[in-house]
């Protein structure tokens, strides 16, 4: 009787120990879970200061929520959205990136509208232009950060008197003050860039390609901004992004077309800059340049906006409050999406943001259609003909027309 007793004990020991084994390997894989779906990846290629600022600040508004944001940067990203947008297990559950490649993501089927995760409220205080870059077939697909345009940048020791606020102006400034033998210069631009020259196509009414898809080359007012940037390059060097950055650098040029992007380089150089807003400069025709405008913005994966809709939500939101944006200006002189981040006296003073937060107001952001991809080639190949070359306009804009055309077509 012993016996039995004492197997009768061992076998509801066992199945005591069982049964509370179980129950804990159950309760781990639902703790497992729940620090899954808290936990927040995000694909970028971005600048590392600017990702670490972020990274931190957003988990530091999400701790009391259990929520967990980790930035991955991911060299070329493009490709590796191609391969793991719809990967619940290895792909993100956002990105980060630049806008205009929005199309072909949304056209991919890997993004949800962020309107499936946060109401409209949330993103009301954004820039129109940034809001614009992020809208795709009239769904907002991307929440904006930041932003970024050409600024007219100069150096206050070579430069004499007041910097004109005519295009007509500049070029009789330039004229007089540009020694192409001694390699001197007024100002520089890319002039054979597609991005460097927009101010002035936009700005004459023409583009480079349409919301349909439509290659803008050989249109009238594409041609004439076209001819009128003609007269410009020959009195900016070669155009090269190597040659000018190093001319203005080296002093040899008093003015530069660039970005934000330029102004380390600048600093280093210790040149006495200042800037101005391209939106600042009047046309012939009465029309500001109208340069493009690249905007850095934080898209959802379709799978994170069902599974993880509580924690995207959250993340979306602090994404979108204007500290961020304050914080981004300060310590890497970003130019926020947000216009209530502005009121910050900090951020309103700042020389280079202001010029942005005004060319905001006029700038177009950048087509972010697929079909955009494949405009650069031609539109540069155009002008390096009749900048470079000095081909015929009208002859060479048939020439690269129709291999934007046919190049879009190819995507179909």
């Amino acid at each position: 009787m012993k016996k039995m007793a004492m197997v009768l004990f061992i076998a509801v020991a066992a199945l005591v120990f069982t049964g509370c084994s179980k129950n804990t390997d159950s309760g781990a894989a639902k703790q497992g879970n729940k620090e899954s779906l808290n936990t927040i990846r995000i694909w970028h290629d971005g600048d590392k200061g600017i990702i670490q600022l972020m990274e931190n600040r957003l988990n530091d508004a999400l701790s009391d929520d259990g929520i967990t944001v980790k930035f991955e940067q991911k060299t070329g990203l493009t490709d590796q959205i191609k391969l793991y947008g719809s990967d619940e297990v290895n792909g993100p559950d956002l990105y980060m990136y630049a806008h205009d490649s929005l199309g072909m993501f949304v056209e991919m089927g890997v993004l949800a509208p962020i309107t499936d995760v946060v109401d409209k409220t949330v993103y009301a205080d954004m820039l129109p232009m940034t809001l614009k870059a992020g809208n795709y077939k009239d769904s907002q697909y991307l929440m904006p950060v930041y932003f970024e345009t050409l600024l007219f940048i100069y150096n206050k020791d070579l430069w004499e008197g007041e910097v004109p606020s005519a295009t007509e102006e500049l070029y009789s400034y330039m004229k007089s003050h540009t020694d192409t033998a001694a390699g001197t210069y007024a100002l520089v631009n890319q002039h054979s860039t597609a991005y460097n020259v927009a101010p002035f196509i936009n700005g004459f009414g023409g583009y480079i390609i349409d919301e349909q898809a439509r290659s803008g080359l050989s249109d009238e007012k594409t041609k004439e901004a076209i001819e009128y940037n003609k007269k410009f390059a020959q009195l900016e060097a070669d155009g090269d992004y190597n040659t000018v950055n190093a001319l203005f650098k080296d002093r040899k040029a008093a003015a530069i077309i660039g970005g934000p992007w330029l102004i380390s380089g600048v600093k280093e150089a210790k040149i006495n800059y200042g800037i101005k807003s391209l939106c600042d400069f009047t046309l012939p025709n009465g029309n500001t340049l109208v340069p493009y405008s690249g905007v850095q913005g934080i898209g959802v994966m379709k799978h994170a906006a069902e599974s993880k809709k509580e924690a995207v939500e959250k993340v979306l939101k602090e994404i979108a409050d204007p500290q961020l944006g304050i914080e981004l200006a300060e310590n890497s002189g970003c130019a926020p999406a947000n216009q209530k981040s502005y009121n910050d006296a900090s951020v309103a003073k700042d020389e280079m943001i202001a010029a942005m937060r005004r060319t905001a107001d006029i700038a177009q952001p950048m087509p972010n259609i697929p079909q955009m991809s494949v405009m650069w080639g031609p539109t540069e190949s155009l002008l390096a003909a009749v900048n470079k070359s000095g081909e015929d306009l009208n002859i060479a804009v048939y020439e690269y027309q129709k291999k934007a055309e046919t190049a879009i077509a190819d995507m179909q």
